[in-house]
């Protein structure tokens, strides 16, 4: 189901008692956060604070801070059904390819392009235009006490390579330096900054835009870690089952999202020196340390009458950025079952803020299995940050983290079980000796054979005989234990 805009989200999550109007007079430096994070604990509802001091517009958080609300943001009951979707259209296409049937291919093509952005000459996105812009009138937050000041959680940034043209959508915080300028946080492995590298190159200033709100959608598609080439506002036409409109900005050439709440455009200036950046309180917990990063500078802000500024706040689990997180795991498992068929489920646990922690579940066959699907997922796209991969039997809920425990405690050899692989991490991670490198664990935790070099009889699970459950089944309610 698409949703027309972000007030359209607002609405039907009002309507759904997943809404909460806040009218008290509260401050975006630090108040908001404590507030939202003491909800965010308690599982508790999407906030629309509606009188925040110093400025006139009001301010969405947490919208898709559970499980129920991210799957809702998607148009779908649960996660799993979104991905269901995914699977469905996938196990369609390989199976034409297996047979060769080409021609087959033409109907779906035809489809797809149903959800190509579709270009329009005005949009409720420029209904206001600032030329003179100010971005302290915005009720940008300060997050947490050691942050290096407000910061833009919940941007998507546009940008353009300069050689082809395409767009590309990524969410990087942006942390205000002053009215007019602001810091871009985009990571060396991020599509902003290879586009950056190329002007750099060239010579040329570099066009920016900034998307803040639209169907929610088309928020979580900036973080999605689709393949390169694949476009953002493409894969958001598809989640939502209709295209993402889009028209061009005040100041540049850019395309951005049609029905956003706010566009800030600008450019950055590769001869210009690095700026830094941070502190800010990050998703892993931990303050990410203070760095440097291009500056980004403002020529014009257009928003839609009586906006709504979307925001969020990241910090020690649980935050409404770990539920983006899941669906991006339940999303993406049918396609990475498709290119490792030994896969039965996978896990991102919240705890392991995206890139810290992944639990699989495998169908176990021959020797070296586990060793193979650990190097498969270090070498697949943004999983190559993963510091700790646990691989356990097919029959394990990789979802009840006290059965995996009770697997990883119980089943590992130290020697043989825990494998080390040096490779690139988040730049997030402050356990490493060195930034963006170190060494990242594969836990076997399946049984072991022969094969397996252990040649002594792996023990059975203790499991109760099914004539005994049936018949304790039966007399369950008559025990009166319920």
């Amino acid at each position: 189901m698409a949703y027309k805009n972000l007030q359209d989200f607002i609405s039907k999550l009002e309507k759904a008692g997943e809404l909460k109007r806040i009218s008290t007079p509260v401050s975006s430096n630090l108040e908001i956060t404590e507030i939202t994070d003491r909800v965010s604990k308690q599982y508790g509802p999407a906030l629309l604070f509606e009188n925040v001091e110093g400025s006139e517009f009001p301010v969405l958080i947490n919208a898709m801070g559970t499980y129920e609300r991210m799957a809702m943001a998607l148009g779908a009951k649960t996660l799993d059904e979104k991905a269901e979707e995914l699977d469905d259209l996938m196990e369609w296409a390989f199976s034409q390819m297996r047979k060769l049937d080409i021609m087959s291919f033409f109907p779906k093509i035809k489809w797809a392009r149903l959800f190509l952005p579709h270009k329009v000459l005005s949009a409720p996105c420029q209904q206001v235009v600032n030329k003179d812009p100010d971005l302290t009138k915005l009720p940008v937050l300060t997050c947490w006490p050691g942050d290096g000041g407000p910061f833009f959680t919940l941007p998507l940034v546009i940008t353009k390579d300069p050689d082809t043209g395409a767009h590309n959508m990524g969410m990087y915080r942006m942390q205000v330096f002053d009215s007019k300028t602001t810091g871009m946080h985009w990571h060396h492995h991020k599509d902003g900054a290879h586009y950056f590298k190329k002007y750099k190159e060239r010579g040329e200033k570099m066009p920016v835009a900034v998307a803040l709100g639209d169907d929610p959608a088309v928020t979580y598609s900036a973080t999605a870690p689709l393949p390169e080439g694949i476009n953002e506002l493409f894969f958001a036409g598809y989640l939502r089952g209709k295209p993402v409109e889009t028209v061009k900005c005040v100041t540049n050439d850019l395309q951005v999202p049609a029905n956003a709440e706010f566009i800030i455009e600008g450019y950055i200036d590769p001869e210009e020196p690095l700026r830094r950046e941070g502190p800010f309180g990050d998703h892993t917990g931990y303050y990410s340390l203070a760095d440097d990063y291009p500056v980004f500078h403002v020529t014009c802000i257009t928003h839609r009458k009586n906006p709504v500024f979307p925001a969020t706040i990241v910090g020690q689990p649980p935050m409404e950025d770990c539920y983006m997180a899941k669906a991006t795991e339940r999303i993406f498992l049918p396609l990475i079952k498709k290119m490792h068929p030994e896969i039965v489920d996978m896990n991102l646990p919240l705890e392991g803020v995206f890139h810290n922690c992944a639990i699989i579940s495998i169908e176990k066959r021959y020797s070296g299995q586990v060793h193979k699907v650990l190097n498969s997922l270090w070498g697949l796209g943004q999983m190559m940050y993963t510091k700790m991969i646990i691989v356990v039997d097919h029959d394990v809920d990789v979802q009840n983290l006290s059965h995996v425990m009770w697997k990883v405690f119980n089943n590992i050899d130290a020697e043989r079980d825990l494998i080390m692989s040096k490779g690139p991490l988040d730049a997030l991670d402050h356990a490493s000796p060195r930034a963006r490198f170190g060494t990242r664990l594969g836990i076997d935790a399946t049984r072991k054979n022969a094969l397996d070099d252990h040649h002594r009889e792996w023990p059975e699970d203790i499991v109760m005989s099914d004539d005994v459950k049936a018949k304790v089944d039966e007399m369950w309610k008559e025990l009166g234990l319920d």
